[in-house]
């Protein structure tokens, strides 16, 4: 219906379902109108926009095949990948153009597009690219073409007001409808659909097993935030599911790349955020599950859209949470679906298993004889230059195993680190200690008991050896008798007998400190201890054993409190104000 109206030059408003081959509606005349490409012909003659890059790539191989013919020379741009190869084929000469709104602006920023050739324009899935979000750049680059052009509007919903917002940019446009007049946007009825209300924990449970139905093949997943993309994919996996995981926080490299596995089979499951729910054409997809509800009408439309295409039939699933319902409810009014109140549903309730046709006793783990697909590392990972960051949990992994291999394969370090104390290597204290063991009083000791000092003391550190010559010199002498015994010596006066008593104002009775022998090695007494000073023990926890003294004397004055200070403030500017009048 949309062909003649197109070839005859007229601005069209399309609207049909997921499906039904609108990119060749708007392809095929745009082709005509543009023709064979020319030598001395090298800006733009058409122009698609269209709101994701995975999109931009469908329409370009679209649009490729239907020109096999005619040799047309199609440009895919977007963000994520390299500057260079976009610029380098401008510079060649390109007929039709096919890209995201921000790297167009870009490029025409950089002065290497010029859209001042454009005769038709076209908005694929219009309805999100005017929205609050897209709206301003679709405005600047409208400004960019020639006002003398064919526009055209396509998409699968088209709400009254998106309608009225485009005839700004259309001239007497003519609107065409593909389904039922009666509803904005009709679900396609080769698609059965399951509504469940379902519990938050047991959601990943009923998912895993619906994977093991009878005919299931490949299955979307779409979530509503990129963290319940990770969480769902991470999980599957876990289980045995070939999956992956698709949004906005991936590299432009990795999103082709499980969309490519996808495709191929290699992967059976892919989840993702809205981003895949508009436009994308995959054979074989047999279930759609929505993980989390839709916000509205339009986005349930789109993502069931990916199934039951072309003749096919297929399965959507959608989880409502019990703080959903009335969400779920305006979207069940506006489709006028049969499921006002979804069953209560777990991963053990019987009619799951009958509605989704999964084998009794399946679990949730998918068996390892059931693991043939090859997985998303069996697709090669192209190297697209892409710009910006990635901030994917799988990526981050990936960086860090490659920082961690090739922290292993590092020479050693070549430089030798030495310990010093006081600005001179450690060695030579130790050397130095060991000469001033070594005395002519002590003739009997050996070497290898001098090392074990000097290493002990050197341990310790110079400042304690140094607190304990100064107090061996300060202190007073203690009669040898008066003397504690060691700590585990070995002769009879080194464990004192039951009638002999110690001072405990004089010496501690804890049996951890490090007294010296009687007599040590060289046969001379050691140094006594300075005694402590008695401890003083309050005969209850509550009587006060210090108290700070008063400080404070006659003389002081005692500081006014904020009213005086605020009484006297206001008799100050009363007093001023009496000054001025009588100087006036």
């Amino acid at each position: 219906m949309a062909l003649p109206l197109a070839l005859a030059g007229q601005d069209v408003i399309g609207q049909a379902r997921t499906g039904t081959g609108k990119t060749y509606a708007f392809g095929v005349p745009m082709l005509q109108l543009v023709g064979k490409p020319r030598k001395n012909r090298k800006k733009p003659r058409g122009l698609v926009l269209v709101p994701t890059r995975e999109l931009a790539l469908q329409v370009t191989e679209d649009l490729v095949l239907a020109s096999g013919k005619l040799g047309s020379r199609i440009l895919t741009v977007y963000g994520g990948r390299a500057y260079e190869p976009q610029i380098e084929a401008l510079k060649s000469g390109v007929d039709v153009i096919v890209g995201t709104p921000g790297r167009l602006l870009d490029l025409v920023k950089q002065k290497h597009l010029d859209l001042g050739q454009v005769t038709m324009l076209v908005l694929d899935e219009a309805d999100r690219m005017l929205d609050l979000g897209f709206l301003p750049d679709i405005e600047r680059i409208i400004k960019l073409v020639p006002e003398k052009r064919q526009t055209m509007l396509f998409s699968a919903t088209m709400p009254g007001e998106i309608v009225a917002l485009s005839r700004r940019y259309l001239t007497r446009p003519t609107n065409v409808r593909a389904g039922n007049v009666t509803a904005e946007a009709e679900p396609t009825t080769l698609t059965t659909q399951f509504v469940y209300r379902t519990h938050r924990m047991d959601k990943i449970e009923i998912v895993a097993r619906l994977l093991q139905s009878t005919g299931n093949g490949l299955t979307m997943v779409f979530c509503e935030t990129k963290r319940a993309c990770d969480m769902v994919s991470e999980q599957l996996h876990s289980r045995g599911f070939a999956v992956a995981a698709v949004h906005g926080d991936l590299g432009q490299g990795q999103r082709e790349q499980a969309l490519r596995a996808f495709r191929n089979g290699k992967i059976n499951v892919l989840v993702a955020t809205d981003v895949a729910a508009r436009g994308i054409d995959i054979d074989d997809v047999t279930h759609v599950v929505n993980y989390d509800c839709p916000q509205d009408e339009k986005t349930y439309v789109h993502r069931i859209g990916r199934t039951g295409r072309a003749g096919r039939t297929g399965v959507a699933v959608t989880f409502v949470e019990w703080t959903e319902l009335t969400r779920w409810k305006v979207i069940n009014n506006a489709l006028g679906l049969d499921f006002p109140e979804p069953v209560e549903t777990y991963s053990s309730s019987p009619h799951l298993y009958t509605d989704l046709g999964i084998p009794e006793g399946t679990r949730g783990v998918l068996p390892r004889a059931s693991r043939s697909r090859a997985g998303l590392e069996a697709e090669d990972l192209e190297d697209l230059g892409e710009t910006g960051r990635t901030r994917s949990r799988d990526r981050a992994d990936r960086r860090g195993r490659t920082e961690r291999e090739e922290r292993r394969e590092r020479p050693a370090r070549t430089r030798e680190r030495r310990r010093t104390r006081g600005g001179r290597p450690q060695e030579a204290d130790a050397t130095a200690e060991r000469q001033s063991t070594l005395t002519p009083e002590a003739p009997d000791l050996d070497e290898a008991t001098v090392e074990t000092a000097a290493g002990r003391r050197s341990r310790r550190g110079a400042n304690a050896a140094a607190l304990s010559d100064a107090l061996a010199e300060v202190g007073p002498a203690v009669p040898e008798a008066d003397a504690p015994a060691a700590v585990g010596g070995t002769t009879d006066d080194a464990h004192p007998s039951d009638d002999t008593a110690y001072d405990s104002a004089a010496y501690d009775d804890g049996a951890g400190d490090d007294i010296e022998a009687d007599e040590d090695a060289t046969g001379e007494p050691p140094a006594a201890r300075r005694p402590e000073p008695e401890r003083i023990i309050p005969p209850s926890p509550f009587v006060v054993v210090f108290k700070s003294p008063d400080l404070a004397t006659d003389d002081d004055d005692l500081a006014p409190s904020a009213a005086t200070e605020r009484i006297n403030q206001q008799q100050r500017r009363r007093s001023n104000r009496s000054q001025t009048r009588r100087t006036r």
